[in-house]
């Protein structure tokens, strides 16, 4: 192989295909990034067993061929060259010679032959969404999700498209969040998956930095396949049912209070800086002289109370909450002004978009016991 690319393109390809790559003790070439160099392109391959990702640059192509070498080390070699043209080069001894300018480097590699194979996905079931807004639907669900694996269908984001629109949906069992996304183009299936919610992490990444206005979704039986620009991304799919979460849904709240975002978000972590010695425990009551007052318990550090202003519509009400679940909406809803309803203290409090006509966002807080 032999091969003469920019080094902002292969920089930037090497940071795409680094994503897919954790570090493996105990299978080496798992820590290495494929570079396979044929038709003009230099192409590569990074993948954990669980999430593979594929790109390619542009390249003058002298000699096709391929080579595996330590992911980590060769990216942050690459990223310490300046901007001007690398050859790559690979002896017999499955070497890859680094040339600039300025430097010249070899780092060892391992051969091809040994790298993973990476799965193809069955393209029967193909939509696209917005690239816009499947950024946006990341941001707002993802954080939801469940951390540890004990129940393995919580550590994923349900993909449940019908139709015309696909809704994103997150959760730990103590807090939801579900995202709709309008479709511009109608399909003629409906289908639910489960994908890790890692795997979102890593593709919100990509997707926020593409110049990519839709973004292609293929799912099979097992996997699911992100077609991002010249990115692929390709991660299995967690088995199971999803809870049917649509039951816990209060039908109408009795109140609705409208707030700033902001105003809402100060307030809370200054009570939650009280509340961390009281487990995250923090007490909200809406008056329907339009005030919200969030407040704690007094501990042993102290303890604050303090009230925002809002519009009510409804009768009086209060409920207990767990202030983190409540600052990690704010932090990620992106928008101006949202609507809090209630229906007593022992439903879960529903946080909607104040302005959004089509309510294609719920975030929904389960109480906690007084």
């Amino acid at each position: 192989m032999k091969v003469v690319c920019s080094q902002n393109d292969l920089n930037e390809s090497l940071n795409v295909v680094g994503k897919a790559i954790n570090q493996n003790t105990t299978l080496p070439v798992l820590n290495n990034v494929l570079l396979k160099a044929e038709s003009n392109k230099l192409h590569f391959s990074g993948t954990n067993l669980e999430i593979a990702i594929q790109c390619f640059c542009s390249a003058e192509i002298k000699a096709e061929g391929s080579i595996t070498v330590p992911a980590k080390l060769l990216m942050s070699y690459v990223s310490l060259l300046k901007d001007e043209n690398v050859e790559l080069f690979v002896d017999d001894t499955n070497t890859l010679q680094i040339k600039s300018p300025s430097s010249q480097t070899k780092i060892k590699g391992i051969s091809a032959e040994e790298f993973p194979l990476i799965p193809t996905v069955n393209r029967d079931q193909v939509f696209k969404v917005s690239k816009k807004n499947l950024d946006l639907a990341i941001s707002q669900t993802v954080f939801a999700a469940a951390t540890n694996t004990a129940r393995p269908v919580l550590s994923g984001i349900l993909f449940d498209l019908k139709k015309d629109f696909l809704k994103l949906v997150a959760t730990d069992s103590y807090r939801l969040a579900e995202k709709k996304i309008n479709l511009a183009e109608a399909v003629d299936f409906d289908l639910q998956a489960i994908v890790p919610a890692k795997t979102i992490v890593e593709l919100g990444k990509i997707v926020s930095k593409s110049e990519a206005e839709e973004i292609e979704i293929t799912i099979s039986k097992n996997q699911i396949l992100f077609v991002i620009g010249d990115t692929r991304m390709i991660s299995r799919l967690i088995e199971g049912k999803f809870p049917d979460y649509e039951r816990i849904i209060p039908k109408e709240g009795k109140t609705k209070i409208t707030v700033k975002t902001d105003d809402l978000s100060l307030v809370v972590r200054r009570v939650a800086l009280f509340a961390r010695e009281n487990n995250n425990n923090i007490k909200c009551s809406v008056t329907n002289d339009g005030k919200l007052t969030i407040s704690t318990d007094e501990t042993k550090i102290g303890e604050e109370k303090a009230e925002i202003e809002g519009i009510v519509e409804g009768e009086n009400n209060k409920i207990a909450l767990n202030s983190q679940y409540l600052l990690e909406v704010l932090n990620f809803i992106q928008t101006d002004e949202i609507i809090i309803e209630l229906d007593d203290k022992l439903a879960p409090a529903v946080i909607k978009i104040a302005k959004e006509s089509e309510k294609t966002y719920m975030y929904i807080i389960m109480p906690l016991k007084v």
